[in-house]
């Protein structure tokens, strides 16, 4: 029994290190800091959380595309200093207010894991902060800025799906992988199915 109850606290604490990793990693990118000490405390932070609030165990997906999961960084950094700059133009352009809005976004391949991980770049990315998610229907509620007409929203709205898709595409399921490439091939046959049915 001793055994197995061992057995059992490693495989928890094996499944759980990447989201321990996960929250270090959060720590130091809310600190704006990647320093020693920004690691250690990260680390005391993550420990302090995941033991006082204790939540059941979740095990993650063991799927890691190496190339998706690259392209995915280089376009959050890229899309972080694109926030940055369009939020610093519209604070200093006195010629308008900047408009805002709240914007529901229905995630299509999401589930807890990957709406957390929307939910985070989503918020991490300058202009956009998630202020509800609605867990049974898998909604984000995000409040934007820079929103001015339906097309700015629909816009933004598109955005969040295609970060969705990224995520999918480099941590997400095999099943919410299959899913995703089943629906990328039904919208490039859609069109050429449209040609030949008009054609007949």
């Amino acid at each position: 029994m001793v055994v197995d109850t061992k057995r059992g606290m490693l495989r928890d604490i094996l499944l759980q290190l990447p989201f321990l990793l996960w929250l270090v990693l959060l720590w130091m990118l809310l600190w704006h800091q990647f320093t020693p000490l920004s690691l250690v405390t990260g680390i005391v932070v993550a420990i302090f959380v995941t033991r006082v609030f204790r939540l059941p165990t979740v095990e993650l997906v063991r799927r890691v595309n190496v190339w998706y999961s690259l392209v995915f960084l280089t376009l959050f950094l890229g899309a972080v200093v694109a926030g940055a700059v369009s939020v610093a133009v519209q604070v200093f352009d006195f010629r308008r207010q900047p408009g805002a809005a709240i914007v529901a976004v229905p995630m299509r391949y999401a589930d807890d894991i990957v709406t957390t991980h929307v939910a985070v770049t989503a918020s991490l990315i300058p202009g956009s902060l998630v202020v509800e998610s609605d867990r049974d229907r898998r909604i984000l509620y995000l409040h934007v800025i820079g929103v001015h007409s339906r097309a700015d929203v629909d816009d933004f709205r598109a955005g969040v799906l295609r970060w969705e898709r990224r995520i999918v595409r480099a941590v997400g399921s095999p099943a919410q992988y299959r899913a995703l490439k089943a629906d990328a091939l039904r919208q490039a046959q859609g069109p050429k199915q449209v040609g030949k049915g008009a054609v007949r």
